[in-house]
């Protein structure tokens, strides 16, 4: 959760501070980035814990990427991320988020991850992230993951073919399909698993 949203917010992506969650965000970069957000948060996260506790402030994490404003045009920016509480064990308790609109200085090629080291910590730029969310997200069909994506919202199949215009033999058959793909022996199961993968 957050537990400040600047009232900049607003100029930058059109959103009032008190509609923006971290669920809103994350559904609001562009789909061709999202495994990349991803598949970097998965790379962050393993840099900051394998640092000493003393050393995780020293970093600031910056990446960038193509977010949606309220008025649905992209702009890309750029995300940079400091680590501002932590623990003895250097478990992270808080860190500070900062938006910039980038659009100006960087129109297109792809997203980059760098660690920027402060305090006479060394630098690390374009740092090679592999593509984990992006390869599993190829698993599935665009319709499985619409079905899927209603599963995890506690929706029947009777529903979710009304709200697909799909019968509800077809939902039942992407269920199936989907526990196979999934290696899943259960719904629950299936989307612990989803969730877990960044499929959903």
């Amino acid at each position: 959760r957050f537990d400040f949203v600047s009232d900049e917010v607003t100029t930058m992506l059109g959103y009032a501070k008190d509609e923006v969650t971290p669920k809103l965000l994350m559904e609001s970069i562009h789909p061709d980035d999202r495994a990349w957000f991803l598949d970097c948060q998965d790379v962050c996260v393993n840099f900051i814990l394998g640092l000493p506790p003393e050393k995780q402030m020293k970093y600031k994490l910056r990446i960038d990427y193509r977010i949606k404003k309220k008025s649905d045009e992209y702009i890309r920016i750029m995300h940079q991320v400091v680590i501002i509480h932590n623990d003895s064990l250097g478990k992270v308790l808080r860190s500070l988020i900062v938006f910039t609109d980038i659009s100006h200085l960087k129109k297109s090629d792809k997203p980059v991850l760098s660690y920027i080291g402060m305090d006479g910590e060394p630098s690390y730029l374009n740092v090679d992230v592999k593509s984990y969310f992006g390869k599993k997200s190829d698993l599935l069909s665009k319709r499985e993951k619409e079905v899927l994506y209603l599963l995890a919202e506690g929706k029947s199949s009777k529903e979710i073919a009304d709200i697909l215009y799909i019968s509800k033999d077809t939902v039942n058959s992407h269920r199936k399909n989907l526990l196979r793909k999934t290696g899943s022996a259960s719904t629950i199961e299936l989307i612990n698993k989803t969730i877990r993968d960044g499929l959903i």
